[in-house]
């Protein structure tokens, strides 16, 4: 018998799949637990025409992904830091302040998960760090740490 899974299933397959399986199998657990449905001619269509959502909706992610990687690549933020005696820095600048220097200069979120320090950034300078906005788009954001 042939089914659609609507859920991953161990040793069948992945959602969205056309598996055949013996009919006592679909019948007594796949159906009856809501795993999968009946690979009927609605439900095949309703499956194709979700994955050609999903297919636009991960084209369109990917897209402004670039875009906005583009905008990164021209920005700089700038950080300050507290300075001691002899300009020393106390302290360091971690991927949560500048993701919030970032929204209060630009006025746009980046989740400070997405942010990629090469290491603490401990010194007064200008660093590039790495922001994964996509699986397949990384960007360079400029920050600059000054003296408060």
């Amino acid at each position: 018998m042939k089914v659609i899974l609507l859920s991953d299933v161990k040793n069948v397959g992945k959602k969205n799949d056309v598996v055949e399986v013996s009919e006592g199998y679909a019948k007594n657990f796949l159906l009856k637990k809501k795993l999968a449905a009946p690979a009927n001619a609605a439900n095949v269509n309703d499956v194709k025409l979700a994955k050609q959502h999903e297919e636009k909706v991960a084209a369109e992610n990917l897209q402004s992904a670039k875009e906005f990687a583009k905008v990164l690549e021209d920005q700089l933020v700038e950080v300050k830091l507290k300075a001691g005696a002899g300009g020393a820095a106390f302290g360091s600048i971690s991927a949560k302040e500048i993701a919030k220097a970032y929204q209060d200069q630009f006025g746009k979120e980046i989740d400070k998960k997405k942010l990629i320090l090469p290491d603490a950034l401990k010194n007064f300078g200008t660093y590039e760090v790495k922001v994964k906005l996509h699986p397949q788009v990384t960007a360079t954001l400029r920050v600059h740490v000054g003296e408060m």
